[in-house]
């Protein structure tokens, strides 16, 4: 038994489809090797540390700017802490910050970890109101007991308590 057709016509076909299908799985190979740094996944500090990121991925942390974590050096570096309910991120940024940006804020953050374990962002975006979130990122707010819904009021990570003087 021969592995070509007897049909003059199958033999054809089949000819045509073993020349295409190699140049087809190599445009494939190639488009997602060149999307592979195109790629950026949304983490919140609590997912990156469990997702143990390795250090130079390209990725987005997002979370609330910790209240009294803000510290602008001069030469425009600013170094700050994101917080979600279960974990924090030091992030390091270089630049303007955005308008809205404050502490107690919401913010996306695009960068990588560095080798220490501090995220370098290239750019900070921060957010003003949840209808304008990504659906990813209000499902992983939910899941985590950060979604504020409408009008509640934010979460204090890291502020200091009211009501009972600390000695």
């Amino acid at each position: 038994m021969s592995f070509w057709p007897k049909s003059r016509k199958a033999r054809r076909r089949l000819t045509i489809l073993l020349a295409v299908a190699p140049v087809l799985a190599l445009a494939v190979g190639l488009a997602l090797y060149g999307l592979r740094d195109s790629i950026s996944l949304f983490y919140t500090p609590a997912q990156a540390k469990e997702a143990h990121v390795a250090p130079g991925r390209k990725v987005q942390l997002g979370g609330l700017v910790q209240h009294g974590s803000v510290v602008k050096h001069p030469g425009g570096d600013v170094e700050f802490v994101v917080a979600d309910q279960r974990a924090t991120a030091k992030v390091s940024y270089h630049g303007d910050l955005p308008d809205l940006f404050r502490e107690g804020q919401g913010i996306v953050a695009e960068g990588t970890f560095n080798d220490s374990g501090v995220f370098v962002a290239k750019q900070v975006l921060a957010k003003h109101d949840e209808r304008y979130m990504p659906r990813d990122v209000a499902k992983a707010l939910k899941k985590q007991g950060e979604w504020r819904g409408e009008g509640a009021p934010p979460p204090n990570y890291g502020a200091p308590a009211y009501g009972k003087p600390t000695t």
